[in-house]
């Protein structure tokens, strides 16, 4: 409904706004003089329809109490039918009489004259009763009296209470109508001034639309011509058909209007390349690409941006980025956002959450002032780094917007950690050996002769045993470094009964030494796997050694090889092989068997009686992931044993020489071991 009102304002604003002064002064006076005769008019009208109703109101109160005296003492006698006839009488000689109504004191209708249809005396007969105002007394002496409008007119109403010998006995309801002489009179005199009236402004409005087309039209086309131009919009044209000077003036501005629109759609069309170009560069870009107004509203987002905030199905121009951002950026970039949108400059930041509430943050001093570094957790946990600019106008005054880089550091992030951390353990496991050998050595040199030779004996087995630890770290530092490397391994079938027997035979006297039984279960008639011999004899050395690590004199390892049952004919585990090491060792707490295979982690750590580096696991790791395109599994009990195993696809004589990179390494079922869970 408002939206109409304002539509209609608009309308008349514009239309009116088309009028020359003189002619809006001119129609101002008509209007006041119409006006003023119309309400003089109306004045005498409405004078006269209230003297009609006071009329109509005395004649119905008189009327009223005449019948009223008459028909009470027969109401009192209940002589019902004298009320009627003597009723029937009176409305039928009263031609100013619309309705008459006898109500007893209950309001129930007992006559009523005109009849709207004969009643029935029978059982379905419908009681009426009248609906008496509010305001009415029983006992009052003069009868009410209202005007109500109904569809055949205006009717006075008169309520007059029926009362023999102080009695209330029930109310005569009369309708009277209006003065029908005085009320034409007044219709005829209403419908003449509004005639008048409108053949007045008829006229008006005649004067200024014909001024409006000689004179008025061409300027204010004209005018709205020159708007449109100042506003950019070439296209304007004005098409009348005037002669003279206003048509040598409409023809020299169309003129000028065609010369400026060829110039904007070659200034367009350089534009529209400029823009194309920088979207393009902008869409391309890997990093995150924002740009804000000064109230920090949403004018263009990239691609990377909308992919870094989960954006792409959501409609975000124009919304406030600080809605839309995760909440540790929001609690980050409110402040400095809005310090840059008033022009003023910030410190760098580097912001890390930890949890759901502390936060910790580090001020650097030297890094670009606007740039923060923030650790997110929704939708995924990542590290962003924000770089805020400032955009100017050209004059480089006014700040005008605000653009943001996004990128994601959190790769980076992780390997400098790493990075760090692969130093660190390195530095730490290389400096233990070589104390040890430094502090033995210096003993021999400086107390060499005060030693027996069993002792200088023991030095130099304890010095020889801490190089050959200290050989197997760089060996297996060398080993991983070389398998994270971008280097191609072909592959080609692999008979693992040869595989295994040369790693029992590698073993074999280090399990004796320890009271260990070492042996094999290979399935007869193994098929060849495709893989590479030299990577899989590592892996299962290691998985080995580390076995013969952990598991205490009296035990067993078992090395099992055997082809997967399928479970159904287009099962693909129908071409696979599954490689299982089993030991009753220690066995593996459930809340280590994720990072043993960790680069470092070794489980010494925990209960402090074994050496070893702590990369042989993340090595098998390496070959049968990532080399292999298979998965590694471990099924571990504290105290009873440790079972590693992995599958491998039979070697096919369409085969590839190298390992498809699709390849996906399924989900693999427990072991098929018959001894207890073992390690």
């Amino acid at each position: 409904m408002l939206g109409l009102l304002q539509t209609i304002r608009e309308v008349i604003g514009r239309w009116w706004s088309e009028f020359t002064l003189q002619t809006k002064l001119m129609a101002a006076a008509t209007l006041a003089v119409s006006l003023f005769m119309s309400g003089l008019t109306f004045w005498a009208v409405n004078t006269i329809q209230q003297d009609a109703r006071l009329n109509d109101t005395r004649f119905g109160r008189d009327l009223g109490l005449l019948l009223a005296a008459n028909v009470a003492p027969l109401i009192a006698e209940d002589n019902l039918t004298e009320v009627a006839r003597f009723s029937s009488r009176f409305y039928s000689t009263t031609s100013s009489v619309r309705y008459l109504m006898y109500a007893d004191v209950e309001g129930k209708i007992f006559f009523g004259i005109p009849y709207s249809e004969p009643q029935v005396k029978n059982s379905l007969t419908i009681e009426r009763t009248i609906q008496l105002p509010e305001n009415y007394a029983k006992d009052a002496d003069r009868p009410m009296v209202r005007q109500h409008l109904t569809p055949n007119g205006e009717v006075t109403d008169v309520f007059v209470p029926l009362n023999q010998d102080g009695k209330y006995l029930g109310v005569l309801a009369i309708g009277i109508n209006p003065n029908a002489t005085v009320a034409a009179s007044s219709n005829l005199t209403r419908d003449v001034t509004i005639a008048v009236f409108i053949s007045i402004w008829a006229m008006v409005i005649l004067g200024a639309v014909f001024n409006a087309l000689t004179i008025t039209k061409p300027i204010k086309e004209l005018l709205v011509g020159v708007k449109n131009i100042a506003t950019g919009n070439f296209k304007q044209r004005i098409d009348l058909p005037l002669g003279g000077e206003l048509g040598e003036l409409i023809c020299s501005f169309n003129e000028m209007a065609e010369r400026l629109e060829r110039y904007e759609e070659q200034n367009i069309e350089e534009m529209t390349a400029e823009k194309a170009k920088l979207d393009t560069l902008v869409s391309t870009i890997a990093d995150g690409a924002i740009l804000l107004d000064t109230n920090l509203q949403l004018l263009l987002v990239n691609p990377a941006a909308r992919r870094l905030f989960s954006w792409e199905n959501k409609d975000v121009i124009g919304r406030n980025v600080l809605h839309l951002f995760p909440p540790e950026l929001t609690v980050t970039l409110t402040e400095p956002l809005y310090q840059f949108a008033v022009g003023e400059q910030i410190e760098s930041h580097e912001i890390h959450f930890q949890g759901s509430s502390q936060l910790t943050i580090h001020q650097e001093m030297h890094s670009t002032p606007g740039e923060f570094r923030v650790t997110l957790s929704h939708p995924s946990p990542r590290t962003v780094r924000i770089l805020l600019t400032q955009v100017f106008d050209q004059y480089r005054e006014t700040v005008k917007g605000i653009a943001m880089t996004v990128q994601d550091i959190t790769r980076e992030v992780e390997l400098n950690e790493a990075k760090s951390q692969f130093i660190s353990n390195v530095s730490h496991e290389l400096r233990t050996p070589l104390f040890n050998i430094k502090s033995f050595i210096e003993t021999l040199t400086e107390f060499g002769d005060d030693l027996t030779e069993s002792e200088r004996r023991e030095f130099l087995e304890t010095a020889n045993h801490e190089t050959d630890r200290l050989t197997r770290l760089v060996n297996d530092v060398l080993d991983l470094s070389r398998l994270e490397s971008s280097r191609i391994y072909h592959f080609d079938a692999v008979d693992l009964g040869q595989l295994i027997d040369q790693t029992l035979r590698t073993y074999q006297l280090n399990a004796k030494d320890k009271n260990i039984e070492l042996y094999q279960e290979i399935e007869a008639n193994l098929p060849t796997v495709l893989g590479h011999y030299d990577l899989l004899l590592q892996v299962i050395t290691n998985l080995v050694g580390n076995s013969l690590k952990f598991t205490e004199s009296g035990g067993r390892i078992v090395i099992r090889a055997y082809k997967l049952r399928p479970k159904s004919e287009h099962s693909r585990k129908a071409s696979q092989v599954r490689i299982e090491v089993s030991d009753t060792g220690i066995g593996i707490d459930a809340e280590d068997q994720q990072a043993i295979f960790d680069r470092f982690f070794r489980v010494e750590n925990r209960v402090h009686t074994l050496e070893g580096t702590g990369l042989g696991l993340s090595i098998v790791k390496n070959i049968v992931e990532e080399k292999h395109r298979s998965k590694v599994h471990l099924i571990s009990e504290v105290g009873v044993g440790t079972t590693f195993w992995f599958e491998l696809d039979v070697y096919q004589d369409s085969s590839l020489e190298s390992l498809p990179l699709e390849q996906e390494s399924g989900k693999s079922s427990q072991p098929q071991s018959h001894t207890t869970p073992t390690a």
